[in-house]
This record gives structure tokens, sequence and C-alpha cells, in this order.
């Protein structure tokens, strides 16, 4: 697959350009999947990245972003195809108003290109300006096992078949991205078709430079400050620990009230930006945000 990469530092750029921080651990994983052409699969809590990485990638590659976005009940139709029957309702009138139809040529035509309808699996698989374009198939845990056992073998050879117009392969294959928040186990079948990371926290230095990236406006005391609290958050017993998304929401937040440092009032003021569970919510109101607050800062090095 010809991406102008040529080392894992070159992906390292093309994301940071995209104000993606990529640790080299995650690069590797992300070189070899465009340099051996095999799906990416990333494991990890809600709101690490995992999603960002394939719209960063589209963008620095200049392709073309299509997202599969799972859900519960998903089937291999609602991926693939499905015909566009109101309009293939207003043809079959009007052949009927017409005499002398062939009917044959009519049942060509109405499951013909069309009247077909491609969602993204289908689209993922044909010929795109620019290049192979990168599907992301998002939140694979939330489908079921027989949609994996379809998707395994759909991604095994880049093809799929529609009955009424044969089987259609890729004719490149497109840069695969897969994400699960883990709320249930994906099959070892479909993780061996794949090259597999787990995205993690990121330690402190690294969220520092994260939030650097995404929310620019925000001082470095302030998000010094930010980034040790929530760092302090995710040490607790929560429902819902709070990940890099909800970090760069409230740093943003936080720059909109024109907060310069962090106060056990603006915290509460501000917890629901970045904890979404109201259990979560009070445990961490009042004294606790206080304490929170004060150990966080704390462990702060001089600046």
């Amino acid at each position: 697959m010809t991406t102008g990469i040529q080392s894992i530092e070159d992906v390292q750029k093309l994301l940071a350009g995209q104000d993606y921080v990529c640790g080299r651990a995650l690069a590797t994983v992300v070189f070899l999947a465009l340099r051996l052409g095999r799906p990416l699969f990333l494991e990890g809590e809600a709101g690490t990245g995992k999603t960002e990485i394939a719209k960063a990638l589209a963008t620095g590659l200049d392709r073309r972003l299509i997202r599969l976005q799972c859900y519960e009940g998903l089937d291999a139709a609602s991926a693939v195809y499905e015909w566009n029957f109101p309009a293939q309702m207003v043809a079959i009138r009007t052949a009927e108003a017409v005499e002398g139809t062939d009917r044959e040529a009519l049942t060509d035509e109405l499951f013909s290109e069309r009247f077909l309808v491609r969602r993204p699996l289908l689209e993922a698989m044909s010929p795109q300006p620019g290049g192979p374009p990168v599907l992301l198939i998002d939140e694979l845990d939330r489908t079921d096992e027989p949609f994996e056992a379809f998707l395994m073998e759909a991604l095994s050879d880049f093809q799929v078949t529609i009955p009424e117009m044969g089987t259609i392969r890729a004719p490149a294959p497109p840069i695969v991205i897969l994400t699960s928040n883990r709320t249930r186990e994906v099959h070892d079948a479909l993780k061996r078709r794949c090259l597999y990371h787990w995205v993690d926290y990121p330690d402190a230095a690294r969220e520092l430079e994260i939030l650097a990236a995404r929310a620019p406006g925000a001082s470095r005391q302030l998000s010094r400050e930010v980034v040790a609290f929530v760092q302090r958050l995710r040490t607790e017993d929560l429902f819902k620990k709070p990940g890099v998304a909800e970090t760069i929401d409230w740093a943003k937040c936080l720059l909109a009230l024109d907060v310069v440092s962090l106060t056990p009032d603006v915290i509460a003021d501000t917890l629901g930006a970045v904890l979404k569970y109201q259990d979560d919510i009070q445990k961490i109101q009042g004294s606790e945000a206080a304490r929170l607050l004060e150990e966080a800062r704390a462990g702060l090095e001089p600046a």
C-alpha cells in the first residue's frame, strides 16, 4: 500500500501534524498495519483516542474516512448495502403505465447500480479518489458474534457478495481500523487477523503534550493542574474514569470561563465536563475535591 510512510518516525510526524500525540509503541503498530496492509485492532477504555487516530490518519494521508458505527443488532445488510425500495416502486409504477415493457429488462434495471445504496463496508471496497480510504469500524464490542463472523470473512478477502449483482472485490484494500471499549470480549479469530494494540490512559507528561496540542489557549500552569487533577481522579474508585477526551473538554470549558487556576469551587461548577455519572460527581464534590486538588498540586514539580 502506497502511503509515503517509510518509518515509525514518519507516522509520528504525520499524526503530530493533526495534533495527535502518539507514543512510539502505537506509532510502530500503525506503521506495520500500513506497511503490511493488515487491519489494526485498537482496544482500550472510552476516551483514550482510538477513534481519533483513524481521523488523524485519514486527514494526514489525504484519504477519505468511512466510518461504520457499530451498535447492538447491526447486521451484514445494514453494514454493506440495501436497495432503494421507494425508488424501485416508482420505477415499477412508471413501467406499468407504459405498454410493452420488457419485464426481464425491468428486473435487471431494478437491481442495478442506479438503485443500490452503498453502506460503509461496500463503499470502502469501491474505488476512491486519492487511493484506498480509511475504514473505521468503531466500537465493535457493541455488535454480536454473527456480525463478527461476517466481518472476519469480509476483511479476510476484502470482498462482499450482493446476490443480485455478484461478488464485489476491493481494487485495493482499505486501511482498516477497528476499535473496542471492551464492554465484551471480541472473538480471538477476528483478533488474529489484525495487528493489536491496547490504548491506555497516557501518563502525565504525555497528557500534558496532548493538552498543549488540543487546547493551546490554556496556560502552562492551568494545563499542569488539570492534568494532575485528572490523573489523580483516575486512581479513585469511580464508575467511569475520565478519558483524554474529557481532559481536553474540561480544559476548554475552563478557558471559556477565563479560569486561570483550579479551586474547589471551580471544580464543583465544572465537574460535569470531566465526570459523566451523577454518583461519581457526588463522590468528588466538596471536601473530596479540595483534598484531591491538594494532593494533585503536591505532586507537581516546580514549573
